[in-house]
Parts: C-alpha cells; structure tokens; sequence
C-alpha cells in the first residue's frame, strides 16, 4: 500500500475497501486526468488482493471471480489481481515474482501479479 501511496500523491486517489455492491474491493486506484476535448476525466483502476495461504489451493480462481462481480459493478473491462504466496514451498521470489494475464469468467482481461 505505502507504494501505491507514492503513485498516486501526484495528484491521484487510493481508496482501500472499496464498496462495490455488497462486498468490499480491496484497492481502487483512482487517477484524475484532461480528455481529448479539455473534459475533466478520472481512470480508474481495480486491485484485488489474495494469499496464497499453506495447505490451501491457489488462491487465482477465486480472485479472478471475485474481482470479475467488482468489474462488473464498476463497468471496467480490467482489472489486477495480486497474489501474495505465503507457502513454506513457494517458489523462491526470482522465480515466482512477475506478471501474467488472465481472463475472468465472464472474459475480462486481469493482469496477474504473484509475489
């Protein structure tokens, strides 16, 4: 969180729990900027946040459902998903930390980050 702090301090907003419908987003980034016709715009970026606990499964499918509901609430096509992987046997950071897309159930497109 004290990174994206640092993002958005230029100008933009963060806002964590975010109330989508029922239940709460965990992280909505908000960016406000000037569009093509000098209209005042705010993009708007969706974060959920999952951990990848010992002895449970992975953690992506119930993310990319749960954050599909939360796009549909807030009419995005994408969002991010971030995978904390707390396990004894996860892989070593090197080898686990990147990006990889996805696509939710109802084919949004996710930008998956496992750390």
């Amino acid at each position: 969180m004290a990174f994206l702090h640092r993002l958005v301090n230029g100008g933009g907003y963060l806002d964590r729990e975010y109330a989508a419908g029922t239940k709460r987003l965990d992280v909505l980034v908000r960016w406000p900027y000037t569009g093509p016709d000098g209209e005042r715009l705010m993009q708007r970026e969706a974060m959920e946040l999952k951990v990848w606990r010992p002895s449970a499964e992975d953690p992506m499918p119930e993310g990319l459902a749960q954050l599909d509901r939360y796009l549909d609430r807030l009419t995005l096509t994408t969002g991010v998903l971030v995978i904390f992987d707390r396990r004894p046997e996860a892989p070593t950071w090197k080898e686990r930390g990147g990006f990889e897309q996805a696509a939710t159930p109802s084919g949004r497109q996710v930008t998956v980050l496992r750390v």
